[in-house]
């Protein structure tokens, strides 16, 4: 049974989605400020964190903050409708998903369903190798010509379906499904800071080439060394 661990100071609405999450089979506990909430999270007993930005004391973006230099766990952040500066913030710090408030218990029942179905959730632990890059499904960690590269859940995934289609183009549309969880929308900013932080995050193949490309108005590809071609 996945565990899901609510972090909101809405006692209110965090009984609401304890009721109906345990109603849909998944086992449901919250907590109300952000300390709690932190400790909660490192402890690795939950499949995934819904995490309110506007938290007493220690802040939801804080708490993230100091959740992902320990932990890969996937995380949905609640915002406020509208705060795109909160929004933006939380993706850089290494959020997976995001809901606007307010929202359904079925919105946010289907936003935790994809996160639980993205690349890495199943299956059995690879090895992927290209270039000077090993990326491991197993323990979810990535390394750079045998140093470790840290990476947030959700850049893991990124990576990992930039890798595997390596050589040909990835859609917008595609990324917003298979990463992001959701359907695309031509005014989400979101695919593109994640790109760009984990372009800086890998470097250059070689300098001035590199390693994942935008096609514009259509996606990203990342590109495949010429000796790779042959």
């Amino acid at each position: 049974m996945d565990r899901i661990l609510v972090i909101d100071d809405d006692e209110e609405m965090c009984g609401m989605l304890d009721e109906y999450l345990r109603s849909e089979g998944f086992a449901v506990e919250t907590v109300h400020n952000g300390e709690d909430g932190l400790t909660r999270a490192l402890s690795g007993e939950h499949s995934v964190i819904v995490l309110d930005v506007m938290l007493p004391g220690m802040n939801g973006i804080e708490v993230l903050r100091r959740l992902r230099s320990e932990s890969d766990a996937r995380v949905l952040m609640l915002t406020a409708r509208g705060e795109e500066v909160d929004k933006i913030v939380g993706f850089e710090v290494g959020a997976d998903d995001y809901v606007p408030k307010p929202f359904s218990p079925r919105e946010l029942l289907a936003r935790i369903r994809a996160i639980l179905r993205r690349p890495g959730s199943n299956g059995k632990p690879e090895r992927i190798v290209l270039d000077d890059l090993e990326l491991n499904t197993g323990n979810r960690s990535l390394k750079k010509a045998g140093k470790e590269v840290e990476l947030t859940a959700l850049e893991f995934n990124l990576l990992e379906l930039l890798l595997r289609t390596a050589g040909r183009v990835v859609t917008r549309e595609q990324v917003a499904k298979l990463v992001l969880g959701r359907q695309f929308s031509a005014s989400d900013r979101s695919i593109d800071v994640h790109v760009s932080k984990l372009r800086r995050k890998l470097g250059q193949r070689i300098p001035g080439e590199d390693r994942i490309k935008a096609i514009r108005s259509v996606g990203y590809i990342y590109t495949v060394a010429q000796e790779d071609k042959e």
